[in-house]
Formats: C-alpha cells, sequence, structure tokens
C-alpha cells in the first residue's frame, strides 16, 4: 500500500530534516535587496556562478541606492560571465530605481509589488517572500518540480500547478523549510539525469518508476 501524499511529507520532514538540519538559500545575501539582485541573477544560472559574481557587485553596490548610481555597461562588466548579462544587467538597475523612486529604496513584502518590477516573476517573488520576510510561500523551480512528481507527491505538469498542490498538502509552519528540502534534495541527490537512488534517504517512499 502506498503512502499518502500527507504521510509522505511526514516521513520527507524526518528524513531530509536529519540530513539538512538548518537548510537555506545556497545564494549569498545580507539583505533583501541583495538576496532580490542574486535570485534575477540565478535565472538559468547556478547559484554558485552567482556568488561568485555578487561577490564583487555587492562589493561596489550594496544597496539599492548605490546600485541605481551605477551605469549600465558598469553593471554588464560585473555580471558578464552569467547566462543573459545584457538582459540581467538591465533589469538589475531598473529594479533599484523603481525601488528608490518608490520605496524609498527598501524592497516590498508584497507578491504583488514584486511582480511589477522588471525581471522579477512568481519563482523571483516567492524566493524573496520566504526567505527574506519568512512568508509562508513555496517557490518552484526545476528540482522542486521534479523532486515532488518523482516521489509522488503531486502529479503535475507545470511548477504553477506543483506548487498550488504542495501548498494544499505541507502544513504553514513547514512550507519554507520543505521548499529547501526539496530544492537541495533535488540538487545534491534526485538529479535530472542520473539520481542517486541507492543512496536516497527517502527511497522507501518514492514512486519514482526508474530507482533502484
Amino acid at each position: 500500500m502506498r503512502n499518502t501524499p500527507e504521510e509522505k511529507i511526514v516521513f520527507l520532514d524526518q528524513a531530509l530534516g536529519a540530513k539538512y538540519p538548518d537548510p537555506k538559500s545556497e545564494l549569498h545575501y545580507e539583505s533583501p535587496f541583495q538576496l532580490l539582485v542574486a535570485t534575477i541573477m540565478a535565472a538559468q544560472a547556478t547559484d554558485k556562478q552567482v556568488n561568485i559574481i555578487t561577490r564583487e557587485l555587492f562589493r561596489q553596490a550594496p544597496d539599492a541606492e548605490s546600485m541605481s548610481r551605477m551605469e549600465l555597461d558598469e553593471i554588464k562588466s560585473l555580471v558578464r560571465s552569467i547566462n543573459y548579462f545584457n538582459n540581467k544587467a538591465k533589469n538589475i538597475l531598473e529594479v533599484s530605481r523603481i525601488l528608490m523612486q518608490r520605496y524609498r529604496g527598501e524592497v516590498p513584502a508584497t507578491r504583488e509589488e514584486l511582480e511589477s518590477l522588471p525581471g522579477v516573476g512568481r519563482k523571483t517573488a516567492n524566493v524573496v517572500l520566504g526567505n527574506a520576510f519568512g512568508q509562508p510561500v513555496m517557490p518552484v523551480d526545476t528540482h522542486v518540480h521534479r523532486v515532488s512528481n518523482r516521489i509522488g507527491l503531486v502529479k503535475t505538469g507545470k511548477p504553477e500547478e506543483t506548487e498550488k498542490e504542495l501548498m494544499k498538502i505541507i502544513p504553514e509552519a513547514w512550507v519554507i523549510t520543505f521548499h529547501h528540502y526539496l530544492l537541495l534534495h533535488g540538487r545534491y541527490t534526485c538529479k535530472a539525469k542520473k539520481p542517486e537512488c541507492a543512496g536516497c534517504s527517502v527511497s522507501s517512499v518514492c514512486d519514482y518508476p526508474a530507482k533502484t
């Protein structure tokens, strides 16, 4: 008899909680603004790549005020090694200027306001709301979407559907932590091409047919 999604949630909380006792974002940041910029940068890139680039970027412009005063070419030169650096540099500059004009340099704490900013979609907004402001939201990237479907927590085709279904079965108090559990499990164990099923701590409740 298969476990229900709710039963799997309890098991995952214990198993992945033991593996990742202090789960958190692997992006380096010291403020909501820096997290927002880093998350914009992280689209189609790894957190490791982003952390290398933002080290110097944040040294020169640690907040919206200093970033808004930079020239676009200056930002481009600092982020040139990241994918889609032209668009990302433009969005970072525009976001910084909007934050100064509308929000006194502070990052807004509502989804509607965040998603109105250039380069900020639902997932990016959720990352900021969850990590910077402690709101119970579920950012769904490729890792969270893949792991949730493989294990059998959901049966969805799109990240938006995955987010909606996960929010139904994960207790609100666990949501932020669970996002990190699923992401880290997907990043380091339940990989896209070669999942490490043999050493997986949650394989006993996983529905993935190809597991070994």
